[in-house]
């Protein structure tokens, strides 16, 4: 029997191809983006291409620069500082219930992702750990058995891919990023659920610090 599983629309691995790029910095911050450019690229019609931009431009990716057309957005340091304050209300919430909720499966799964994650970054593979890195707090939400949790932290993690990036690729602030996902899969292995909301919270705060610093030596760089 065939999977019932829907197939992803034509717009959506447009916008996915699109979104990859701009979060891994294949498309800088500032680039032109055209329909025909990425259609031909993309080797697909105008449609779905200028379908995905509209929604990479509501969403804060791209910007419009009058006659030139639209333009990658530089990362918004307003949006990256809300996104954790946001994330530091959420994540001990959703560390908590996935203690309370943990199963052997979740811990299992959890344990791989670090190892896989610990695995690439010592590799010096940035991408590879950006993604286990996003794998491993998607695998939080899932455990907290809270979709609304899920939900809500969807699209600002694609935000996050941008900033993170430029952190995970310094081999001494990927180890210590593991290192903290570690320690947090323990408490969970435990049930300790005080203890895995502490953790996570500490994490996410150091992370903010992290990032904001890359940051910030990002505009100076720019200026």
């Amino acid at each position: 029997m065939q999977s019932l599983k829907p197939q992803k629309t034509l717009v959506e691995r447009v916008y996915e191809s699109i979104l990859d790029a701009i979060c891994d910095g294949s498309l800088a911050a500032g680039t032109r983006v055209t329909q025909d450019e990425l259609a031909a690229r993309l080797e697909v019609s105008r449609q779905p291409v200028m379908t995905a931009l509209g929604m990479l431009k509501q969403q804060g990716f791209l910007i419009e620069r009058g006659r030139r057309g639209l333009r990658v957005a530089p990362a918004d340091r307003a949006r990256f500082d809300a996104i954790y304050e946001f994330r530091l209300a959420v994540e001990p919430l959703a560390a908590s219930l996935a203690a309370r909720r943990r199963t052997a499966d979740l811990i299992r799964r959890a344990r791989a992702v670090v190892a896989d994650g610990r695995r690439v970054a010592a590799a010096g593979d940035a991408k590879a750990a950006l993604q286990a890195d996003v794998d491993f707090h998607s695998l939080i939400y899932e455990a907290s058995g809270n979709p609304l949790i899920i939900d809500s932290m969807q699209t600002h993690w694609q935000h996050l891919r941008r900033s993170m990036g430029e952190v995970l690729r310094r081999p001494r602030f990927a180890q210590k990023v593991w290192k903290e996902h570690a320690a947090i899969v323990d408490a969970l292995a435990a049930g300790d659920a005080d203890e895995a909301a502490r953790l996570i919270g500490a994490h996410v705060r150091e992370a903010h610090e992290r990032v904001g610093a890359e940051l910030a030596a990002a505009e100076r760089q720019a200026a």
